[in-house]
């Protein structure tokens, strides 16, 4: 099989989250491996493992997100690819991009995280297989893959739901897919002298990185303000008064 795994370099998710300046600060933060992309990548290598075949990770940044690809290498992918990204990049433009390189390596399976721990975002993948016209199955807890089919169990509010798609497909990861390898020491240092495949955007069609989007700046949750306790009068008082606070102060009426 052919398969391609998308991953992303996130926060460590026990760094603590500072912005300055309308944008998020990286300084010092330490990045890894988006953990749903692991699982990801775990499964890829599962897959390999018992169809053959090759494993190729695709990131979208800068030179610093080579890392995650040299993670992905050490834990056993084939080739990596960056995709450089361009100021103003939203996740439509990523997708087209993304879409854009993958679509002449004809894989057989992509695979990618549920979402991206640092954004919330799960939208990306799913915008790569419209792009691509191929099926999709997200939050997928188990697979297997039969000939030119694929037979997923996805996860959908606690239940679970089976779903059979023609291949190529894309899935998404959710948490419980597997349990990811760790990097094995002279899978690191194979990983060090692997080479980085690098695409610039002007490789690209010219339609591939149009913004839908612009993202105008980044603020920081305020301070949670001191609690009100009410009392000194009736139930109906009281209720007046909360309402009242809850439309005045609180904004939620």
């Amino acid at each position: 099989m052919n398969i391609v795994v998308l991953v992303k370099q996130t926060f460590d998710t026990e760094e603590k989250i500072v912005v300055q300046g309308g944008t998020v600060s990286q300084d010092g933060v330490k990045l890894i491996v988006n953990p749903y992309d692991e699982y990801a990548l775990e499964e890829a290598l599962r897959l390999r493992e018992k169809h053959g075949g090759t494993v190729t990770a695709l990131t979208c940044g800068n030179e610093q997100s080579a890392e995650a690809l040299r993670t992905a290498l050490a834990m056993g992918a084939d080739e990596a690819i960056r995709l450089e990204v361009e100021p103003g990049d939203d996740s439509a433009s990523l997708a087209a991009a993304i879409a854009a390189v993958v679509r002449p390596l004809k894989p057989d399976l992509l695979l990618a995280g549920l979402f991206a721990v640092d954004t919330g975002s799960g939208s990306v993948a799913l915008q790569v297989a419209e792009r691509l016209g191929i099926p999709h199955a997200s939050a997928v807890v188990k697979l297997a893959v039969n000939g030119g089919t694929l037979v997923a169990d996805r996860d959908v509010e606690g239940d679970i739901a089976t779903v059979e798609v023609p291949l190529p497909a894309l899935v998404t990861a959710q948490q419980g897919l597997n349990e990811p390898r760790y990097p094995s020491l002279p899978g690191i240092m194979k990983a060090k002298r692997k080479p980085l495949r690098v695409v610039s955007r002007s490789e690209l069609a010219a339609d591939a990185a149009a913004p839908a989007s612009l993202r105008l700046s980044v603020d920081a949750v305020p301070p949670r303000a001191a609690g009100k306790r009410l009392g000194g009068g009736t139930p109906s008082e009281l209720a007046a008064e909360l309402a009242k606070l809850l439309h005045e102060e609180a904004k939620v009426l």
